[in-house]
This record gives C-alpha cells, sequence and structure tokens, in this order.
C-alpha cells in the first residue's frame, strides 16, 4: 500500500499541505480532489520523490521514500501534470530511454515498449516527434512510460485534462483495467472523473484534508440526496408544498415545469410524492430520485 503520514510541505509564507494522512490500499483508484491551489500537486510530488516533505512520512509498500528511494519509486509509475516529455524525441526513442532508466534489457524491454504501444495506440505517431503530437497523443505516451515497467502503483495528476469526450473515455477505461493490477492515485478537479473510475475519493482544500469516503459516501453529504426529480402536465397543486418530511420545492429555469422536491433530513421522501401524485391521478411526465450532488458537496466542503 502507500501511506501517507502528517505530511506538510511550505513555500516562503504559503502553506501548500498541512499535517496530511491516508493509506491506498491494492485495488483501490483513489480520486484525490480540491480547487486549484489545494495542494494536489504538492502531494503527488512529494509520494513520489520530487519534493522532500518538511515534515512526515510517505511508505511505498513499505520503502520509505526518503530513507530508501530507489526501492521506494521502482514501485511506481508516475504521469505528472500536463504529461510533460523530451519534444524533441519520438515516442519510440522516449520509450527506449524510459526502458533503460527502469533496468529493462534485450527482449523483455521489446515486449514492454512493444505490449504498451498497442494498449495505448501510439503505432501511427511512433516515430514522429512528441512535440508535433496533439494534447491526446502526448498524453498517451506519459501514460506509456508511466506503466511501461507494470507498477503495483500509479500515481496520475490530472491524467485527462484538455482531452476531449473521447480521449477523456479511453483513459478512463485504461485506468479502470489498470486498477486490477494497481493501486491508483487520480489528482484532479473534475468532478465527473471520481463517478467514472474511483472507487474512494478525498476532498483537500488549503492543503488540509477535509472529506474521505467511496463517491455514494459523499454524495449522501449532499442536501439533494433522496431529492425527487417530479414533472406532471398541468402543473403541480399547490398543497404539494405542505407534503410531511419536504423541506423545500425548487426549479431549474431551464425545465420551468420541472420540480426538485428536497427532503428533510433522514426523511425518505419517494414513496410520500409517489402516492400523492397517484391518489390525484396526475399525468406523470418524470419521477426520479437523486443520489446526491458531488459538485454541491465539493462546493459546501471547500469554501
Amino acid at each position: 500500500m502507500i501511506e501517507v503520514e502528517h505530511l506538510s510541505k511550505r513555500f516562503g509564507d504559503v502553506t501548500a499541505v498541512n499535517d496530511l494522512s491516508f493509506t491506498v490500499r491494492p485495488g483501490e483508484v483513489l480520486g484525490f480532489l480540491g480547487p486549484n491551489g489545494a495542494g494536489k500537486t504538492t502531494t503527488m510530488r512529494m509520494i513520489t520523490g520530487f519534493l522532500h516533505p518538511d515534515r512526515g512520512t510517505v511508505r511505498v509498500f513499505g520503502h520509505d521514500i526518503r530513507t530508501e528511494p530507489l526501492a521506494a519509486k521502482a514501485m511506481l509509475g508516475y504521469l505528472p501534470e500536463g504529461a510533460p516529455a523530451y519534444g524533441e524525441m519520438t515516442p519510440r526513442a522516449f520509450l527506449g530511454f524510459i526502458a533503460r532508466v527502469r533496468g529493462l534489457k534485450g527482449a523483455e524491454r521489446r515486449r514492454r515498449i512493444d505490449a504498451v504501444v498497442e494498449r495505448l495506440a501510439l503505432g501511427p505517431v511512433l516515430d514522429r516527434p512528441i512535440d508535433t503530437l496533439s494534447k491526446g497523443f502526448k498524453r498517451r505516451v506519459g501514460l506509456a512510460q508511466a506503466i511501461l515497467h507494470r507498477p503495483p502503483a500509479l500515481i496520475l495528476d490530472e491524467p485527462t485534462d484538455g482531452l476531449d469526450p473521447n480521449q477523456k473515455h479511453e483513459v478512463r477505461t485504461l485506468i479502470r483495467e489498470l486498477a486490477e493490477t494497481s493501486l491508483v492515485i487520480v489528482s484532479t478537479h473534475i468532478l465527473e472523473e471520481v463517478g467514472a473510475v474511483c472507487s474512494r475519493a478525498l476532498i483537500i482544500a488549503r492543503g488540509r484534508l477535509l472529506a474521505d469516503g467511496t463517491p455514494a459516501e459523499l454524495e449522501r453529504r449532499s442536501r439533494y440526496h433522496g431529492a425527487v426529480c417530479l414533472q406532471v402536465r398541468g402543473g403541480l397543486p399547490a398543497d404539494l408544498a405542505l407534503l410531511p418530511g419536504l423541506a423545500a420545492v425548487e426549479h431549474d429555469p431551464r425545465f420551468p415545469e420541472r420540480r426538485w422536491l428536497i427532503p428533510e433530513a433522514g426523511v425518505d421522501l419517494y414513496p410520500k410524492v409517489r402516492d400523492f401524485v397517484a391518489e390525484r391521478r396526475l399525468d406523470v411526465v418524470e419521477l426520479t430520485v437523486e443520489r446526491g450532488r458531488l459538485d454541491e458537496v465539493f462546493r459546501a466542503i471547500t469554501r
């Protein structure tokens, strides 16, 4: 596993990471969430040994990143923010260089390079300078170097930032596949990433850990958890507002006929709404229950 204990880092008067502790176990895809400037990238750099913490410890499968850096880094695959690479090199040359750095030799090196090239569909650009590639292909090259040595732990910093919807889908599919054999930490500010790939999420702001749970657990903290979305033809009766357990009725200007019925804490509102519309024989267009809104939880926590 990866163990982070009481990690702290300052840059001058700015505290980027403040007493951060968490663990990640094999099989988990951990979403590391926070607004811009929350300390996500600084934490990733300390986990991978790129930066030294002012205080605290990081252990990668039992190896301390400060006292056993080579052993710890051998267990890691790292995609830094922006997927930096040597722009004048081709993907073929770059992956060959990374393979040598990772100690891969001979037939094994060729097999590993061929495998990541096929997995990330790099064949069409294999001999083009990296600087000439699209952002999507550059990100694929970055992912290829991160998984080349089949590490048991992957650290991916903003892996889908700036990609188009098709490219995001491809990268998220790859992350889910990689999680079958590796633990994965995905640093992101894109909330849809959590529901798409993560089994657990941490939310940080101002360098501090504010929430830790599964996506479903975090959604349950939303005031919209259990809210009922209702639309009927002809408009809603006025006495709907008197329904027991109803805290508020909201609408979205984009959907004038649709209403969100917000329950009081701990109330299962759906059966009450279902019975209400059945008794009055309302012509229902839509009747659904919300799981909760992660974006609303995120704003409430980080503000």
